[in-house]
């Protein structure tokens, strides 16, 4: 939602998800810059959270030897209270030219640190380098406050592993895209008690709506994407997917109006 695609319009869009039903939002930070702006939100509206992090495709384009210096400020803007996660983070691919796997790997550490030292769960980026995340998480302690991999694309057998691990997952659009073969196996077999759902505005956006800019109002499609695929009704996932991501965000959103 701090996205600039949604500068002309971000009010309306906000006032469509509310009017689709949703009860609250996570807005995860890609950059250092976007920290303080982004704090802001959760004091205007409660049903705002935010997430503060380094998204591992805009390491290419910060200097490798402000990546301390960056965790350092990320610690003391923890510390000061406001977020409810740390992250965007984690491991990508296409990103590795222009931030090379050891680049990504120390500064997701530190992020993990920072999780385990504010008790605080990991929003966690992974594409095209699930098998380098396998072996990270094999070694680095796991935040007590838990891991959610976000907007999975992995397949089952990757998601036994995060499973195990005690990983979380939240879907997004593809789970509407009639290829998406690999993410909608896996969404079958991951416990219930585990998943939520996201848009990844302005990203992904679902069927109907696939090509244009997504937005936080089109979560309905995306969890009866789910429970299509999962055979469960509509309104159970919803309630479940809901109540999943007010406890693994430790309440930070207010009790619905009812």
């Amino acid at each position: 939602m701090d996205a600039s695609r949604f500068d002309p319009d971000r009010p309306d869009v906000l006032t469509r998800a509310w009017a689709a039903g949703l009860e609250g939002i996570v807005i995860p930070a890609v950059g250092p810059d976007t920290w303080e702006p982004l704090l802001e939100l959760p004091r205007k509206d409660a049903r705002v959270q935010v997430g503060l992090g380094i998204h591992p495709q805009l390491l290419p384009e910060l200097p490798p030897e402000r990546d301390t210096e960056h965790l350092e400020r990320l610690d003391a803007l923890l510390a000061r209270g406001g977020a409810v996660a740390v992250g965007e983070c984690g491991l990508d691919g296409p990103s590795t030219t222009g931030a090379p796997l050891e680049r990504q790997v120390h500064v997701l550490r530190g992020h993990m640190a920072l999780a385990r030292k504010h008790g605080l769960p990991v929003l966690m980026h992974c594409h095209r380098l699930h098998p380098a995340m396998i072996e990270f998480l094999k070694e680095e302690p796991f935040p007590e406050a838990g891991v959610l991999m976000h907007s999975y694309s992995g397949g089952v057998e990757l998601a036994r592993f995060y499973v195990q691990k005690g990983c979380h997952f939240s879907f997004a659009g593809p789970v509407t895209w009639a290829e998406a073969r690999k993410p909608l196996d896996a969404l079958k077999a991951i416990p219930l008690e585990r998943l939520m759902a996201e848009t990844d505005s302005p990203d992904q956006a679902p069927t109907p709506h696939r090509g244009q800019r997504s937005e936080p109002g089109y979560l309905p499609r995306i969890v009866e994407g789910m429970a299509k695929v999962r055979g469960e009704p509509v309104e159970v996932l919803a309630q479940r997917t809901t109540a999943n991501a007010r406890r693994f965000f430790r309440e930070a959103f207010p009790p619905p109006s009812r």
